[in-house]
């Protein structure tokens, strides 16, 4: 398909329009294990979250006492047995992943910084009715569950959408351009059936009066 043919009439992937790094490559499912990986622990959190009643400070706190405890006395048997220390992984993030991340996150705050100035500044008051609409939006959901539910959900949503997206492309975009033409047609006959017909109603009685 064209860029004409696409939504937006876009012309860079998904991928792309992602970052087209390492956070992309989890989004996408381009890391498949890491991704399926990131969903289950998410679950194991919120399912502990809503059937313990932990506090997620009180959580971490007692995740990571059981699992020093537990790798200290293994540490000190096995120095006392002549057994091989715990298998551990050299725990260190990569200055690629990192930089990536950090990029990723610096592109996303700064495009919030501009469209925050722009509506502070009155710029675009188009973008500013859409932007309090999300907020309205994002309110009303957020008075329907609890931020841990809430947070979980938007992760899932992320987490599948893009790549379900990516994977039926064509066929989203062509019924999605479909289903736009089809109400800019109606718009456009609604239009011109009713609101011309008002708006000259209303000229004539300026007329008359």
């Amino acid at each position: 398909m064209g860029s004409s043919d696409r939504l937006f009439s876009r012309q860079r992937t998904v991928h792309e329009i992602l970052g087209g790094g390492f956070v992309a490559d989890v989004i996408l499912w381009r890391r498949k294990n890491l991704t399926v990986g990131i969903l289950l622990v998410t679950l194991a959190v919120w399912l502990v979250f809503e059937r313990s009643g932990y506090t997620l400070l009180s959580l971490v706190s007692s995740v990571f006492l059981l699992l020093i405890a537990i790798l200290f006395s293994w540490a000190k048997s096995a120095a006392i047995l002549n057994r091989p220390a715990p298998p551990l992984p050299e725990l260190h993030l990569s200055e690629e992943m990192v930089n990536e991340v950090a990029t990723f996150i610096r592109l996303r705050v700064n495009t919030l910084l501009s469209v925050s100035q722009d509506i502070a500044l009155g710029k675009d008051s188009r973008l500013f009715f859409k932007v309090a609409a999300y907020l309205w939006l994002i309110s009303f959901v957020g008075g329907l569950t609890d931020f841990l539910t809430l947070g979980y959900t938007s992760l899932v949503v992320i987490l599948t959408v893009p790549a379900l997206y990516e994977s039926f492309e064509d066929h989203i975009d062509k019924y999605v351009i479909l289903a736009y033409k089809n109400l800019h047609q109606l718009y456009v006959k609604l239009n011109k059936e009713y609101v011309s017909r008002v708006q000259k109603w209303i000229l004539e009685k300026k007329k008359l009066s």
